[in-house]
């Protein structure tokens, strides 16, 4: 009975592990003091997205980026991403609007892409980032932030533990 047991186990594992075994987003903020826009792109696997917002990974409900899309897929989408996501340009909060979507990749690696982008006239002097996308549902999530700033280049790596961090320059 015991074996039974260790054998079912071993081989659900070994099915979970196959199957976007990666627990990861990728977040990339510019801004550019020429343009004075804060642009925003996160990179978030479909299966996450669809079990955050709906509780399967398989769903084909919300449909993004497809031409049967939901009508409420973007305010699902915004209403989980600003539970768990946020930028504050010096120390004031970045409205986040959807400027567009994509899709890349296929399969289980299918990617949604998500654009924002945000009018900042001033010159950047702080910029304070959360990203705890899908650490609600995922022990070892992590979540890559590149911020670009005027040339500079800074990357951090979030996760449950540490969900927020700030940068001055």
């Amino acid at each position: 009975m015991f074996r039974w047991l260790l054998i079912f186990i071993v081989l659900f594992t070994a099915r979970e592990a196959m199957a976007h075994p990666l627990r990861l987003s990728l977040c990339e903020i510019e801004y550019s003091s020429g343009k004075q826009v804060l642009s925003i792109n996160l990179k978030l696997f479909l299966t996450d997205v669809n079990e955050a917002i709906v509780f399967d990974p398989n769903s084909k409900e919300l449909a993004f980026c497809q031409a049967n899309e939901s009508l409420k897929a973007n305010q699902m989408l915004m209403d989980y991403v600003n539970q768990f996501f946020y930028v504050k340009a010096n120390g004031r909060s970045v409205h986040l609007d959807i400027k567009r979507k994509k899709l890349s990749g296929e399969g289980e690696n299918t990617a949604l892409w998500v654009y924002f982008e945000y009018k900042h006239p001033k010159p950047l002097t702080s910029l304070e980032v959360k990203n705890a996308v899908f650490t609600d549902l995922f022990f070892d999530q992590n979540n890559i932030v590149y911020v670009h700033v005027n040339g500079t280049s800074k990357s951090m790596m979030l996760n449950k533990k540490t969900s927020v961090h700030q940068l001055k320059f």
